[in-house]
């Protein structure tokens, strides 16, 4: 499915790959550095020729194989929870505040290497292609990198102080419980709203030291993951207009209270740390409307589509458009509190992402 928080982003499923497709894994899979492999047995030219792999192509193969199970283009979607929670807290980013974007990182990759480790199985079936089917990584390696991933990403998490880390554990217990259970039950939608909610909070804490401030734009960005996440339940299915509807009509609320300009009222002793020109309805707010429409363009249109015809293509557009609308999403969010400089960095993660992605040659690469 998508880019919220959890490895598996979604229930969904894709679709398998066409046989063709699948008959080869990787053009950079090798068998071992420095192996050799026998081509052809002596015959008709009555020599044996040997093609010795290159350790390069191997390292490239094996880099290939991490980035395609961590989903690397996705991480963009990531540091503008932090930042949102940031400015919903009323103060500059800080040291801390980048803290807490390397812990929302790490345990957004925990999340997608412990959904590929856990979906093996099925993947072996339907997405024999991917990394852990197959042979590129090795399970127990995936299982490994998502509990070091979890590790690191609490551990930075507490040295942003203590409320930081009072957020991040339930973050990170929201990510693996989403991954090894809750993602096939009626649960998981909003288990996936509450984690991306949470990295927001996560945010706001290890800045401010609250998080009172900021649940509303936790609320909001929850509110659109779970939208997502409910449309990407029927991904490779389709047949159901109803999950894009409702996606539907939930772009255009919040679309409307995002576009609202919030006034933001600071704690006591904090009004020096505040970012400038935080009440009213000046450049701001002009910003946050402008994003907020961003927002809505992103979102309502491949939605309208799946609503009209929810078939598995348009249905998965739909998702990736979701998915795609996080980022002027959080950039709105930020606007919305008085943090124009914030936005504007964060809606500049969104072609950032979209460079990245396809210089790695990974504009097609699942999050599910």
């Amino acid at each position: 499915m998508q880019a919220d928080f959890p490895g598996a982003r979604g229930t969904a499923r894709s679709a398998p790959a066409h046989p063709r497709q699948t008959a080869t894994v990787d053009t950079h899979e090798v068998p071992a550095e420095g192996d050799s492999v026998q081509a052809d047995s002596p015959g008709a030219r009555g020599t044996a020729r040997t093609t010795t792999t290159h350790p390069h192509r191997t390292t490239t193969g094996r880099a290939t194989a991490w980035a395609e199970l961590l989903r690397l283009p996705a991480l963009f979607t990531v540091p503008g929870d932090a930042l949102a929670g940031a400015a919903a807290a009323g103060v500059r980013p800080g040291p801390r505040t980048l803290l807490a974007v390397g812990s929302s990182l790490c345990l957004y990759e925990a999340g997608m290497a412990l959904n590929d480790w856990a979906d093996r199985a099925e993947d072996a079936v339907e997405r024999p292609h991917r990394p852990l089917p197959s042979g590129r990584i090795r399970p127990a390696a995936a299982l490994t990198a998502a509990g070091a991933l979890t590790g690191a990403g609490l551990a930075l998490a507490a040295r942003a102080g203590r409320p930081a880390l009072t957020v991040a554990v339930p973050l990170a217990a929201t990510v693996w419980a989403y991954d090894l259970g809750l993602k096939h039950t009626p649960a998981g939608p909003a288990a996936m709203a509450a984690a991306r909610g949470l990295d927001l909070l996560l945010g706001a804490a290890a800045t401010s030291g609250g998080t009172r401030a900021a649940l509303p734009s936790a609320a909001l960005l929850g509110t659109h993951t779970l939208a997502v996440t409910a449309v990407s339940r029927r991904e490779t299915t389709g047949g159901s207009a109803l999950a894009p509807l409702a996606a539907l009509a939930t772009t255009g609320v919040l679309t409307r209270l995002v576009a609202t300009h919030r006034r933001t009222r600071l704690p006591a002793g904090r009004r020096a740390a505040a970012a400038p020109g935080l009440p009213g309805s000046g450049p701001a707010g002009v910003l946050a409307t402008a994003l907020a429409a961003a927002y809505a363009a992103t979102a309502a249109r491949p939605y309208f589509h799946a609503t009209l015809n929810p078939s598995p293509p348009l249905t998965q557009r739909a998702v990736g458009g979701g998915i795609r609308a996080t980022i002027p999403l959080q950039a709105a969010l930020a606007a919305r509190s008085g943090a124009s400089a914030t936005s504007l960095l964060v809606a500049a993660l969104a072609p950032a992402g979209r460079m990245f992605a396809r210089r790695a040659a990974m504009r097609k690469v699942s999050i599910t």
